[in-house]
């Protein structure tokens, strides 16, 4: 058992023994109870010094750890808290803690509409009720829908991963004109773009399954799950966004960025390769190695005319394409209004 455990019974042991009216407690008898509840968390024999004992008694007076406790010695041989009712698990906190306490329940109470966070709400409000937390608005807002299709579907697929159960989802796609069923083996559940995923394995392939697509889901228990030991972090560590491809290399992504629009880009790197290669009064030019999907494509084009991609030349061509396709569209449309 780690010092730190053993330190923990100790304390809650001598916190019994000093808030306990009815006994009288000599520094031999703590010794003798601290090295019983260690013996008992232990099984085996676990002697406690004198001087540990003492230590003990000198950080529960101090304010090392916050208690501060009010120990007193009587008849010089007997221990006990001299305010009946202390206890170190009564601790009261300052001002400063209670502000703090109560912004992170401010960010909590963010989450609490979401259906997979709906069993922290008691929670929740256990805390706002031990701090008495007010109804400021919260300093710190997240990025969130609640309202968002397919996050009925996160407790059922929550519960898949976490207890490796393959399931049966009907699902339909954007292209598809029906739904079709999909036995998949869940692996992990990713937010991008404020829109939901499900990485799962399927007929032997890896997919990502939106959330907004799903209509039903059933738990198949006779058959056996296989567990890809997917890592979030190694899994994603080479694309922009969900799309990942397990024959597709990594590829340098040359792109400039004009000089009002390259600070966003510094300080908001489009992925954790990003370098930049060269700068002018005009913009920067950067480079990023990631697979090349449809993520990427749309983050790009989000930057309109002020991103130009010199490299691979594929990607480039097809920017162009877009870029010309939408000038098209925007041309046709003057059109038709004027006529």
């Amino acid at each position: 058992m780690s010092s730190n455990k053993n330190a923990l019974i100790r304390y809650k042991t001598l916190d019994k023994c000093l808030k306990n009216k009815y006994k009288q407690y000599t520094l031999e008898d703590l010794i003798d109870e601290c090295s019983e509840a260690l013996f008992e968390f232990e099984g085996k024999e676990s002697f406690v010094s004198k001087r540990t004992v003492q230590l003990d008694l000198q950080n529960m007076r101090s304010e090392k750890f916050g208690y501060e406790a009010p120990i007193e010695v009587y008849e010089r041989k007997y221990y006990r808290y001299s305010d009946p009712e202390y206890s170190i698990h009564n601790i009261s906190v300052n001002e400063s803690d209670l502000k703090a306490m109560n912004n992170a329940v401010q960010i909590l109470k963010q989450f609490k509409d979401f259906s997979m966070f709906k069993e922290m709400n008691g929670v929740i409000q256990k805390l706002e009720d031990s701090i008495h937390a007010t109804n400021q608005k919260s300093i710190i807002h997240l990025d969130k829908n609640e309202q968002l299709k397919g996050l009925e579907h996160i407790d059922v697929l929550y519960e898949g991963v976490l207890n490796k159960k393959v399931l049966k989802i009907l699902y339909k796609s954007f292209k598809a004109r029906e739904p079709d069923h999909y036995i998949v083996h869940p692996q992990l559940l990713k937010e991008f773009n404020n829109r939901w995923f499900l990485i799962c394995l399927h007929k032997g392939t890896m997919y990502n399954l939106a959330l907004d697509r799903m209509e039903s889901i059933e738990t198949i228990d006779n058959i056996q799950y296989i567990d890809q030991n997917l890592d979030g972090d190694e899994y994603f560590k080479d694309i922009v966004g969900v799309t990942v491809s397990p024959t597709m290399m990594p590829k340098k992504v040359i792109f400039f960025v004009d000089s009002s629009n390259a600070p966003y880009v510094k300080t908001k790197p489009l992925h954790k390769s990003q370098e930049i290669i060269s700068e002018t009064e005009e913009g920067t030019l950067f480079k990023i190695c990631v697979q090349i999907n449809y993520e990427l494509e749309r983050l790009l084009l989000g930057f309109g005319d002020s991103l130009i991609v010199h490299k691979p030349r594929k990607l480039r061509l097809k920017m162009e394409e877009k870029f010309n396709a939408g000038s098209n569209n925007y041309k046709n449309l003057s059109v038709s209004e004027e006529s």
